[in-house]
């Protein structure tokens, strides 16, 4: 039934799509695709080869019909090595795509090196209004629109509904410190951990945002590793994964896969994840009635405010592209931006709309795109930094060692500042 609303409606966006495009008034590039002769526009796709990319070469089709001056060369390209295929083609000026589907952390530094055509005033961001600000906020760099987002993602608290209700616990936890309760009573209760944490530094934000602060200052170009905020973060983290009721920090090889076990047949009750993983969860034993699962929030800290990162991918255009290949790229991304392009994509590859209107009943019905929606307001958007994703490595690498003992939260995390600075030199430390 969702399929075939989705079908529909899809049918609907081919026709808007033809007319709108086609009268729109050229492009930044001063070309016009409407009246231009053939053109061949390639595009680069990040997203799963295997359960996403059919959903995005059926929209290309439908994109062709609509528009048959158009061609568009699909290529699927394993998001490991976008980033770097994407910046050496470009910089060479030879093999780049017209269009990418550029993970948002890469934006600010494709930007930064000329390699992106800014989209304000083009038919690809003719309705940026109708798109979350703090996702248009994150495709914008020096105050220009460099991408037009495509699909999003944060983090939340999922739990397990029926062992927390065996624990007595009737509402997700809203601080760290009542994480760590009711970690200890389902425990007791269930006899199951309450909690369990990947430690890996991108998971560690929330603990980082629940104090006012995050890895940069971007405002006062000051990294804030070394502060007094950051280094409460990271013990609030390390008091939580030692606690009576939480899982044994699981730094192998397979301790992704492992806590996503553990959650998926029961034997955690509560765990930091996206929505990437909902439909996983839900082919869980615990998961087999969908309404079990428990999506909230991430727990505040003591500044009082919650706050998880955004993540997602944005669609961005080749600077180097010629007029007609630029006309022709704003096209095929208002098209594969437009709600209902994002209708389809939702339904079919479960993933969360960017825009506001495309949260439709069809889309909702999906339970895990309906919990993220509703915690996508406490997301917090990347700075508009160059070398800002770069940072959670070097991060990363010494946030085991902190939640793991081998070094003190203070010496890691002056550690991290040093790292750094050699991305942030001109980036003042604490």
């Amino acid at each position: 039934m969702r399929r075939g609303i989705a079908a529909a409606v899809l049918a609907t966006a081919i026709a808007v799509s033809a007319s709108a495009c086609g009268s729109s008034g050229g492009s930044s590039s001063g070309g016009s695709a409407a009246n231009a002769g053939p053109v061949t526009i390639t595009w680069w796709d990040t997203s799963d080869a295997t359960n996403e990319a059919p959903t995005y070469k059926a929209l290309v089709a439908q994109f062709e019909q609509a528009n048959p001056n158009i061609k568009v060369n699909y290529v699927n390209v394993p998001f490991a090595n976008a980033q770097a295929k994407f910046t050496t083609a470009a910089t060479a000026g030879k093999g780049a795509p017209d269009v990418l589907r550029s993970d948002v952390g890469w934006v600010a530094g494709f930007a930064q090196a000329g390699l992106l055509a800014p989209l304000d005033g083009t038919p690809a961001a003719a309705e940026k209004s109708s798109f979350e600000p703090q996702l248009i906020q994150q495709a914008t760099y020096q105050g220009k629109l460099f991408g037009m987002p495509e699909v999003t993602d944060t983090l939340a608290l999922m739990y397990n509904k029926s062992l927390f209700a065996k624990a007595g616990i009737t509402a997700a936890p809203k601080t760290w410190d009542e994480l760590k309760a009711d970690s200890a009573l389902v425990k007791q209760k269930a006899g199951v951990d309450g909690f369990a944490f990947n430690p890996a530094s991108y998971y560690a934000m929330p603990f980082l945002y629940g104090e006012g602060t995050d890895m940069v200052d971007l405002a006062n170009k000051k990294l804030e590793f070394n502060s007094a905020a950051a280094i409460k973060g990271i013990n609030t983290l390390k008091d939580l994964v030692s606690a009576p009721g939480v899982s044994k920090l699981d730094t192998t090889p397979n301790g992704y896969a492992n806590i996503m076990d553990a959650f998926e047949t029961g034997k955690v009750a509560s765990i930091i994840q996206g929505p990437w993983e909902t439909t996983n969860v839900f082919k869980g034993a615990a998961f087999s009635d969908k309404t079990n699962l428990g999506i909230a929030v991430v727990p505040a800290g003591s500044a009082g405010k919650a706050g998880a990162p955004i993540g997602g991918h944005n669609l961005v255009a080749y600077a180097g592209s010629d007029a007609a290949h630029q006309a022709a790229s704003e096209k095929f991304i208002a098209f594969l931006t437009s709600a209902q392009s994002q209708i389809e994509i939702a339904t079919k590859n479960s993933t969360l709309p960017t825009r506001t209107d495309a949260y439709t009943s069809a889309v909702t019905a999906n339970p895990g795109i309906a919990g993220f929606q509703a915690v996508l307001s406490a997301g917090v958007p990347r700075p508009a930094l160059a070398h800002y994703s770069d940072l959670y490595g070097p991060f990363g690498t010494e946030l085991t060692k902190m939640l793991t003992g081998q070094e003190s939260v203070a010496q890691g995390m002056s550690n991290s500042t040093v790292q750094a600075q050699k991305l942030l030199p001109d980036y003042a430390a604490q």
